[in-house]
């Protein structure tokens, strides 16, 4: 707070930015904390590959994970029952048709199957399995 000292005694017209800093950190303080918390996703043990390239994650990305239950989920959300019509309704709007394929290394092959035949049978030709990079002690992680 501050006081006008001088002989003026009117009404002071300037803002105390002081509380709006103050809010304006809490703000970003929750944000940082919350932030990581909503790319959780599905949690899968993916398989292990020596033949793995980087591919950037982005917010766009449809993402069919299939945990070691046999559960299906489409962008982290449980499907029940048809995939097929979940997913043409999330890729209505999208000009690329691109799924990406998360799979549990304990699931058995022919559900990862069974659901890319779903996916083709809903037109989608695109798709794209994510495994982990096998890591050796001779080379770096970052691969150079």
């Amino acid at each position: 707070m501050s006081m006008n000292v001088g002989g003026g005694g009117g009404i002071k017209a300037e803002i105390n930015v002081t509380p709006l800093v103050d809010v304006m950190l809490v703000l970003l303080i929750i944000m940082i904390l919350v932030a990581p918390l909503l790319n959780q996703g599905v949690a899968l043990k993916l398989p292990v590959a020596s033949n793995t390239s980087e591919k950037p994650d982005t917010q766009d990305q449809t993402v069919v994970s299939i945990g070691p239950d046999k559960k299906v989920y489409v962008n982290s959300v449980e499907v029940q029952g048809n995939i097929r019509s979940r997913i043409e309704e999330i890729l209505e709007s999208k000009s690329d048709k691109i799924v990406i394929i998360k799979a549990d290394e304990d699931v058995e092959y022919s559900a990862v199957m069974n659901t890319m035949d779903e996916l083709r049978a809903s037109g989608i030709e695109d798709m794209g399995l994510i495994t982990d990079p096998k890591r050796t002690a001779a080379s770096p992680v970052g691969g150079e």
